[in-house]
């Protein structure tokens, strides 16, 4: 029989991990899992789930489920909740602390957030738990209107089925960012061994947040509403929307009925909550196999207009007719830059506009919405990846500028900020307002797009993600950023490479004449190259999966609408060019 110590290929310290998880402080199905992988000798596995800690990254706690300590389970989810007890009562001392938890639609979330309340009561802490499942936005709401010092969503957003999350939240209502999201993983490495966890709950200190917030939320989406003559004249929009099994379902319909519109037609096989995804491959609106039926659909209605939201409801992804009267899929640089054109089109139709609004965008989201921002007399600022930091300028902006939107190329976008992260509850209710009032106009969306590419330039971003599993994955993604970081590109596409920004150095290098700069971010694994027409490309490891992103943006002027697919043409070309480049 197989034991531990004839297990060759792991070594002594993930040994030792293991060996812990074999204790009687581990209940029996642990055991039982963790004793038929030993004996069935599965060292990758064994390997894989126990060679690091999860740690929080753009996204905060997110694995695979299973057991051990790199996977999600009850004991990753309770140390992790009691470290950010032990946080939280050395932030606020003498004070009642709060905290709302929410969980979306996959497998396992409702025991988790069960199991995150619990561990928090124990800890004396009053817990607002959300009695079903609810979006993401929801929760960052919620955190806001109770007054919270800080908030939990048990999801692993737009990943596939096997995996799950905890998403970690700070009293703005936003996940954490430096120094929290660190000390907090520092308070949980204090506690090494499970009976540190206090499971045993304080049921009283566990209130239960019902409807009644939805009707808050939802109140406050269409309070933000801009465009509400136009809605009314155009309140039998067709929409097709669906929640691809996720938490959307509760609170979309609501929120697009209370913008006005009375013609919403759900799509009945992913309307219904399943952490097994049956319909889909991915649940992530980003693929043109989870938006499928949501087109089928709206082929045999003739809408207007598809939305479709992940299983906890912070991403949107939309599908409108284009020229020649086919569906098509926006990606999310298209429709950030049509949503945030709207909105800033919008306020300075209305007078709204004087020099202190801003928008916000991340650093891989498309510069086209800079160029939108500055020519309209509005601020925009870059943030690194993660819609954290989109949340921490609102924060560091309040009181000197007035947010209007924000939004990144992950299909994550934000309206007014009331919500600290990204809202795909109010993303729909948005696109479905500028649908409404471009077809008030007698312009389509898609119509819109060519429009604003003729005024500001044409922008087209590709994304390419490499799948590297494993810590032999891990070491092969390290390896890929060391050598860019090393040997950069020296030409792309045939145009010179003339800068790269290096944001974990906080160094940008000007490859012509070898000067540098200081880059002002926070500092993060990301490398960019600019080269000398002005295509963008980036390369940055994943902070909530095991991969690597490359973004490739390029762009050129766009004469007239009719020449789009030409140039749409050469586009692909050279961003095609651009991968064969760098060996992708």
């Amino acid at each position: 029989m197989t034991t531990l110590n004839n297990l060759n290929k792991i070594d002594a310290i993930t040994k030792e991990k293991i060996a812990k998880w074999q204790s009687n402080s581990f209940d029996q199905d642990t055991n039982k899992t963790l004793t038929a992988l030993i004996e069935e000798g599965k060292e990758d596995e064994l390997i894989d789930s126990f060679y690091k800690d999860l740690e929080f990254g753009t996204g905060g706690l997110r694995g695979i489920m299973g057991v051990g300590s790199n996977r999600i389970n009850k004991y990753t989810i309770g140390m992790a909740t009691q470290g950010l007890s032990n946080y939280l009562k050395a932030n606020f001392p003498n004070e009642q602390i709060k905290v709302a938890i929410a969980h979306d639609s996959r497998n396992n979330s409702d025991k988790f957030a069960k199991i995150t309340a619990e561990v928090f009561s124990a800890n004396g802490i009053k817990v607002y738990f959300f009695s079903a499942l609810r979006p993401t936005p929801e929760l960052s709401f919620a955190i806001r209107h109770f007054n919270c010092h800080s908030g939990v969503v048990l999801t692993a957003s737009h990943n596939p089925k096997e995996y799950n999350g905890y998403k970690a939240y700070w009293n703005d209502g936003a996940q954490m960012i430096a120094p929290h999201d660190k000390n907090v993983i520092t308070e949980v490495q204090k506690i090494t061994q499970v009976s540190d966890v206090k499971f045993t709950p304080n049921t009283s200190l566990i209130q239960e947040v019902g409807s009644e917030l939805d009707e808050l939320y939802t109140n406050q989406i269409a309070s933000l509403s801009i465009s509400k003559e136009a809605i009314q004249r155009q309140k039998n929009l067709k929409i097709v929307f669906t929640p691809i099994h996720g938490t959307g379902i509760t609170v979309v319909p609501l929120a697009l009925a209370k913008m006005g519109f009375t013609n919403v037609t759900i799509v009945e096989e992913q309307s219904i909550p399943d952490g097994n995804f049956p319909t889909v491959i991915y649940p992530n609106p980003e693929e043109a196999d989870a938006m499928s039926l949501a087109v089928k659909k709206a082929k045999a209605i003739d809408a207007d207009l598809v939305l479709a939201t992940d299983p906890d409801a912070d991403r949107v992804g939309i599908a409108v007719k284009n020229d020649k009267n086919e569906w098509q899929l926006l990606n999310g640089n298209q429709t950030g830059t049509l949503l945030l054109h709207y909105m800033i089109k919008a306020w300075k139709d209305s007078n709204k506009i004087n020099g202190k609004q801003f928008i916000v965008k991340t650093i891989v989201t498309s510069y086209l919405m800079d160029k939108i921002a500055e020519a309209n007399g509005v601020n925009c600022y870059n943030t690194l990846t993660g819609f954290k930091y989109i949340a921490a300028k609102i924060k560091e902006l309040e009181g000197i500028e007035q947010f209007i939107a924000g939004g990144e190329e992950s299909y994550g976008y934000l309206v007014g900020d009331a919500v600290r992260d990204k809202d795909a509850v109010a993303a729909c209710a948005f696109i479905a307002e500028m649908t409404a009032s471009a077809k008030d106009k007698g312009i389509s969306i898609y119509d819109t797009l060519r429009e604003i590419y003729v005024k500001y330039g044409f922008y087209k971003e590709k994304l390419i993600s490499l799948t590297k599993k494993g810590k032999s994955g891990a070491e092969e993604i390290q390896e890929l950023m060391k050598n860019l970081r090393n040997t950069p590109p020296t030409l792309l596409a045939g145009s010179r490479v003339t800068k790269m920004m290096d944001y974990d150095n906080h160094l940008e290098t000007n490859l012509v004449n070898n000067s540098t700069s200081k880059i002002d971010l926070p500092k993060e694994n990301v490398l960019q190259f600019l080269t000398e027409d002005g295509s963008l490309i980036s390369a940055r490891p994943s902070g909530t999966e095991p991969k690597i992103k490359f973004y490739v943006s390029v762009n050129t002027s766009l004469p007239k609408k009719e020449d789009f697919d030409a140039i749409d043409n050469t586009l692909n070309q050279k961003i095609d060019q651009i991968i064969k480049d760098l060996n992708l």
